[in-house]
């Protein structure tokens, strides 16, 4: 039987997946060809306007992973569109994203029921997007619901994921570069894949054996911390939503 721990590991693939999926999806992209907001001004408008109208600076001080200069370009164009309608948007994206995807899955129902008690008693602290996030009304059909909750575990996982990078002294592309190294299935080039797709500056240096056994251990601290935010769940619960889970990943 699963402990929080290991539910914690076990379950972060797939919640990163449906939690995430819907930012470089159809859906997304139709808001902004509706709306005339590039993708990115999307992003950042509607996944960071959780924290409200404000300076770039506290929109990057979230957007941990991403050049400074590259949130502060877009979320200062996406200003366009008041921000309280651009998180609607994305929160309206990622619930479609969830019909698509999920709306044939019986499972959604009990997989939001089990990921509401989580999401509930986890802490805010040190994860602003997550509790701004957590904040957001939840839609009433359980394929919606169930990705509108994974989503919000992601930006929980996301930020605490964060914190341990800054925590080791990694500099954001850094922990990039090596996290292909630490067991992804994706090979060591989709470290530049990720951090070109982030828009850092090329050229990228090959990341040596000592910050790939940082970053591992970074992803070790992240597993660590999440596994608190599992401890609502008994073991049963803890193993039917692994169980849950494991359906397949479709593009």
């Amino acid at each position: 039987m699963a402990d929080p721990r290991a539910t914690a590991v076990a379950v972060k693939g797939p919640i990163g997946h449906y939690g995430g999926g819907f930012m470089v999806s159809r859906e997304a992209k139709a808001v902004c060809e509706e709306h005339g907001l590039g993708p990115r001004e999307l992003y950042f408008r509607g996944r960071c306007g959780v924290l409200g109208e404000c300076d770039a600076d506290v929109v990057v001080s979230v957007a941990v992973f991403f050049p400074a200069e590259h949130v502060a370009d877009n979320w200062n164009g996406g200003r366009k569109m008041p921000v309280e309608q651009a998180v609607d948007l994305y929160a309206e994206a990622c619930r479609q994203w969830g019909r698509r995807k999920l709306g044939g899955y019986a499972g959604c129902a009990r997989i939001a029921e089990l990921l509401e008690p989580v999401v509930e008693h986890a802490s805010p602290v040190g994860a602003p997007l997550f509790a701004g996030w957590r904040a957001v009304p939840l839609a009433d059909d359980a394929p919606a619901r169930a990705t509108q909750l994974m989503h919000v575990v992601r930006e929980l996982r996301g930020a605490l994921h964060a914190n341990a990078v800054v925590a080791a002294g990694l500099h954001p592309l850094d922990a990039t570069l090596a996290a292909a190294h630490d067991g992804t299935p994706f090979g060591p080039a989709a470290g530049e894949v990720i951090a070109r797709f982030f828009t850092w500056p090329e050229p990228y240096d090959t990341p040596g054996p000592d910050l790939i056994a940082r970053r591992a251990a970074v992803e070790d601290v992240t597993d660590d911390l999440m596994a608190p935010v599992f401890s609502v769940l008994n073991s049963d619960e803890s193993d039917e939503l692994i169980e849950l889970l494991r359906f397949g990943h479709g593009d």
